[in-house]
């Protein structure tokens, strides 16, 4: 038997499944993931931005570091994206539809030295914690243990990440 997609007033599709979580709740989670999938997408190849273009007395360990942090991203991307279609969704994640539905600023195209590169994710990075954190909150209300739990293990790992690269913009001055 071929599971035949209906189509939800959103216009996104949606498969039959035997999740117990009603089509117009999963429909409201989609929807969130599927805005998380294209902030998590974005962020992932703003932090390789940094990656490839970093300069400077901080290059080797800062160049690492981001990329240590894109495969982190990449990783949940994936988890965002699966459990998209586990809920019966469709995820939307070509780099177009990130494009249009990310959540965070163009990168800064001008940032050349670890610091401005530093500076930039940190900015996108608390952004897209603070979008985490909601995410928990309304997945939650809608009753979906399950997607609360996985934004909360993005969070943790974000709220670390974001951590890390405070203290590279911390000035000897601040620690006085």
């Amino acid at each position: 038997m071929v599971a035949t997609p209906t189509e939800h007033k959103s216009g996104q599709r949606f498969y039959p499944t035997r999740i117990d979580l009603p089509q117009a709740v999963r429909s409201q989670i989609v929807a969130i993931l599927n805005q998380s999938l294209a902030a998590t997408l974005d962020l992932k190849t703003q932090t390789k931005q940094a990656h490839w273009n970093v300069k400077g007395p901080e290059f080797f360990s800062l160049h690492e570091l981001f990329d240590e942090i894109a495969g982190e991203l990449e990783g949940y991307v994936d988890m965002v994206a699966e459990r998209v279609t586990a809920l019966g969704g469709t995820a939307l994640g070509t780099a177009r539809m990130a494009v249009d539905a990310s959540i965070l600023p163009e990168y800064p195209m001008e940032a050349i030295d670890g610091q401005e590169h530093v500076a930039a994710l940190a900015e996108r990075f608390a952004i897209y914690a603070k979008h985490v954190r909601e995410a928990i909150d309304q997945t939650d209300e809608l009753g979906d243990a399950d997607t609360a739990d996985l934004y909360t293990e993005i969070s943790r790992t974000i709220d670390m990440r974001l951590w890390f690269l405070e203290a590279h913009l911390v000035k000897q001055a601040d620690l006085a």
